[in-house]
C-alpha cells in the first residue's frame, strides 16, 4: 500500500531540508488523528440515489399505466415535483452573483429530483397528450427555459449543466429535425457546424463568467460542456474530411488552438480535466494529420511507418500520464502560477 499523500510531502520536505523532524513529526501525529471525510462519497451516494429514484418512478409508471389513471400519475409526479421545489426555495438563500452558501443539506439533492421529474412529467403528457405535437424542438427548449434561470436563481451547477443539455438538444433539433428523427442522421454537417458554434459560445460564456464574477465558479461546466461539445464535433468532421480539402485543414487549426487554450487553462487553475482534454483531442488531431501524411507514401513506406509510429504514441501516451504533474506544475524550481486552486 503506497503512502498517503501527506506523509509523501512531509519527507520531500526533510529531504530538502525544509522541515526539521520534530515538526515533521508533530504533523503527522497531528494528521492521523484527523477525522476521514465523507463528503463526496455521501454526495456521490445522494446523487445516485435521486437518479435511480427518478429512473424507478420512470419504470413504475411504464409496468403500471394500464392500471393507473393518467390523470393520477400527472398529479402525483406534479406534487412531487411542487414539493421539492417548495422545499428548495423555502431553504434558498438570497441571491447574489457569487458561490451562496448552502443553507440546507437535502435542499440542492430536492431541487434536482424536482428538475428530474419535471423532464418525467413533460415527457409523459407529450407521449400520451401529444402536448407540443410534432414540435420536438419546443419540448426540448422548455427545460432549457425553466432550468438555466433555475441555476442561477439556486445556484446549482447540476441543473446548469440540465440546462445546457436541454439547450444543446433544442439547438440540434432545430438545424435538422427530419435528419435526426427520420434518418438517425445525428452528426450531419449541419448539427456538427451548430455544435461547434454552439460549443465555442458556451466556452465564451465560461470566460464572461469568470472574469466579469458572475457565477464565476459556473465557468468550470460551461467550459467543460462547451470544450467536448466543440471538439467532439471537430473531431468527427474530421474523420468524413480529407487533410488537402481547406475545410478539413482550417478544422485541424481550429482543434489544435482550442487545445492549447485548454492546456493554457489547465495550467492557469490547475485541473487535470481540463490537461487530459487537451491531450486527448491533441493527440486525435495530430495522429489525423499523420495518418493523412503516410497516406501519400508508397504502400511498403506506410507499413513501415505505421510499424514504428503505432508504438511510439503508445509511449509518448504512457509518458504523459507519468509526467503529469510535471507538465501542470512545471519543473519544481519554476514560478507557480497566479491563480492555483485545484478544480479536478
Amino acid at each position: 500500500m503506497s503512502a498517503p499523500p501527506s506523509a509523501r510531502y512531509l519527507a520531500d520536505l526533510q529531504r530538502r531540508n525544509l522541515l526539521p523532524p520534530e515538526q515533521a513529526a508533530s504533523i503527522a501525529a497531528a494528521e492521523s488523528t484527523q477525522p476521514f471525510s465523507l463528503h463526496y462519497e455521501l454526495r456521490a451516494l445522494l446523487y445516485l440515489g435521486i437518479t435511480l429514484l427518478a429512473g424507478g418512478l420512470g419504470v413504475l409508471i411504464y409496468q403500471n399505466i394500464d392500471t393507473i389513471s393518467h390523470g393520477v400519475i400527472i398529479a402525483v409526479i406534479a406534487a412531487l415535483m411542487a414539493a421539492c421545489f417548495g422545499y428548495a426555495a423555502r431553504h434558498r438563500a438570497p441571491f447574489t452573483w457569487g458561490m451562496i452558501p448552502k443553507t440546507s443539506v437535502g435542499a440542492d439533492y430536492l431541487l434536482l429530483l424536482g428538475c428530474l421529474l419535471f423532464v418525467v412529467l413533460e415527457g409523459y403528457v407529450q407521449y400520451q397528450y401529444g402536448l407540443f405535437g410534432s414540435r420536438y424542438g419546443l419540448a426540448t427548449a422548455v427545460p432549457a427555459l425553466v432550468f438555466l434561470p433555475l441555476a442561477y436563481w439556486f445556484d446549482h451547477r447540476g441543473v446548469l449543466a440540465m440546462g445546457l443539455t436541454a439547450l444543446a438538444s433544442w439547438v440540434g433539433l432545430t438545424v435538422a429535425p427530419l435528419a435526426v428523427l427520420t434518418e438517425n442522421e445525428f452528426w450531419n454537417e449541419h448539427i456538427r457546424g451548430a455544435a461547434i458554434v454552439l460549443g465555442v459560445l458556451l466556452m465564451a460564456a465560461g470566460f464572461y463568467s469568470e472574469h466579469q464574477g458572475r457565477k464565476a465558479h459556473f465557468a468550470f461546466t460551461y467550459l467543460l460542456l462547451g470544450s467536448n461539445l466543440a471538439l467532439a464535433a471537430l473531431a468527427t468532421s474530421l474523420v468524413g474530411t480529407s487533410l488537402y480539402e481547406p475545410l478539413g485543414l482550417s478544422y485541424v487549426v481550429v482543434m489544435l488552438a482550442l487545445c492549447a487554450g485548454l492546456y493554457w487553462y489547465a495550467r492557469r487553475t490547475q485541473s487535470y480535466w481540463f490537461l487530459v482534454l487537451a491531450a486527448g483531442y491533441a493527440y486525435f488531431a495530430t495522429g489525423y494529420v499523420l495518418v493523412e501524411l503516410l497516406l501519400l507514401l508508397p504502400s511498403d513506406a506506410v507499413f513501415m511507418a505505421a510499424f514504428f509510429l503505432l508504438p511510439t504514441s503508445a509511449v509518448l501516451v504512457v509518458l504523459f500520464f507519468i509526467n503529469i504533474r510535471k507538465i501542470m506544475h512545471g519543473p519544481a524550481d519554476a514560478p507557480k502560477p497566479p491563480f492555483s486552486s485545484p478544480q479536478a
